[in-house]
């Protein structure tokens, strides 16, 4: 059941839970997410960043769109951290119902204005805009786009953010990075800053840069209002990590004896994932 950001995470909203945005490099792994979705009956995100929708295409889009159509599951389609107008109308050509804008990098006068255009084009077609204000951290030279430097949201900024733009869903920053955090560095969110967010904005909140992070405070977001949690580093090492493990054995080449084994690892990841954040059983409610 293909369905647009806005209309998810509203019921994400009502219930307090957070839905899982997934992010996948290629068909193999967007079919593990959907097993692991369908079998513990999770609405999911399907995010693909901009560099990912070079790798696999566009036209694997219309079978990832084929594949949500069929299933009874909420399904989303998401353009994870759009980094200009033009890319985000090629998703939204693509058939994504949903596109993110991130100007938190730009002066706020100019993220309000390119969210705002974005907006315009977006909601003319019923596609879902989520915007970003204050800046995610970033490990490693393989994470997405983030900032040396975390700058957090201002709770009164992100309510004129808001009321300027007409987004539908605000990823805040309060502490997370893109990535896998190197020994020693130990996240911490500012949960106090979360709570007098919320208590200002009425949209679905989201977290970008969920991966690696401790289970309670990421439990603790949920609690607190929180409804979409991005997800990309934690599944992408466990499906790789178990590859390398799988391909010590030289005989092997065949994709079809590689590959399950690294899907089954992948799947381990989200299940915990769509419990932490919990999303299982919630299908039942869409």
């Amino acid at each position: 059941m293909l369905m647009n950001m806005k209309d998810l995470l509203a019921v994400a909203n009502e219930h307090n839970f957070a839905v899982p945005a997934f992010n996948i490099s290629d068909y193999n792994m967007f079919n593990g997410i959907m097993e692991a979705c369908e079998e513990k009956q999770a609405p999911v995100i399907i995010a693909i960043h901009p560099d990912e929708l070079s790798h696999i295409g566009t036209d694997m889009v219309q079978a990832i769109i084929s594949k949500a159509n069929k299933t009874k599951l909420p399904v989303v389609i998401h353009l994870d951290h759009g980094a200009s107008y033009e890319q985000v109308i090629t998703a939204i050509q693509a058939g994504f119902t949903s596109v993110m804008i991130d100007g938190s990098s730009l002066p706020f006068e100019e993220n309000i204005a390119v969210c705002k255009k974005v907006c315009e084009a977006a909601h003319a077609v019923n596609v879902s805009v989520e915007g970003e204000l204050g800046t995610i951290g970033t490990t490693d030279k393989e994470a997405e786009a983030g900032s040396a430097q975390i700058i957090y949201t201002n709770p009164d900024d992100a309510v004129k953010f808001v009321e300027a733009t007409g987004v539908d869903t605000l990823a805040i920053a309060i502490g997370t990075c893109h990535g896998l955090y190197p020994k020693g560095m130990k996240p911490e969110l500012k949960l106090d800053l979360l709570k007098e967010i919320k208590s200002k904005v009425s949209i679905p909140l989201v977290l970008h840069g969920g991966s690696n992070n401790p289970d309670k405070e990421i439990g603790e977001s949920v609690t607190l209002g929180v409804n979409k949690i991005n997800i990309s580093s934690d599944i992408k090492a466990a499906y790789y990590i178990k590859m390398r493990e799988v391909l010590k054995d030289e005989g092997l080449r065949e994709p079809n004896t590689i590959q399950p084994a690294c899907v089954a690892a992948m799947k381990e990841v989200a299940y915990h994932k769509i419990e932490l954040f919990q999303t299982d059983g919630k299908a039942k409610l869409y």
